[in-house]
């Protein structure tokens, strides 16, 4: 298998086996905590070769700088079946997330493992917003 694409953007869809991809992010600004994420997506393209067609289980966490995770555990199952005559086929799997909580500052990580290794991961970071510097007003 090979990760064709793994990214954390503000929104995905699906269409005809068209992976569309709106917004691919790694850095969060906000200006205090606990926060939230209002809607986001974690999106990745894989493609099975025709050896690896049936049944994989996929896990992606989402974790802190302890290696906590922040997020449910978000696992599931994708069967894969090449179309015949293909050498192999894509999986395109979308995990949307509606109001991600962070706790706080600093670097998060978003795991991919497929039948249990780790295939890919994406860094995060949430930043504090800068605060504005105060200038004299002018008279």
């Amino acid at each position: 298998m090979e990760i064709e694409a793994f990214l954390l953007c503000d929104a995905a869809t699906e269409q005809q086996g068209k992976l569309n991809i709106l917004g691919a992010f790694d850095n969060y600004w906000v200006r205090q905590m606990p926060a939230r994420i209002p809607q986001c997506a974690v999106v990745s393209r894989v493609r099975f070769e025709k050896i690896e067609q049936g049944s994989h289980s996929v896990k992606i966490q989402i974790i802190d700088e302890d290696g906590q995770n922040i997020a449910p555990k978000l696992e599931g199952n994708i069967s894969v079946f090449p179309t015949p005559g293909m050498d192999s086929t894509v999986a395109n799997i979308i995990l949307n997330i509606q109001g991600l909580e962070i706790k706080k500052f600093g670097r998060y990580q978003i795991d991919l493992a497929i039948d249990g290794q780790l295939q890919a991961s994406l860094p995060l970071r949430v930043s504090e917003v800068p605060k504005q510097p105060d200038f004299p007003r002018p008279m």
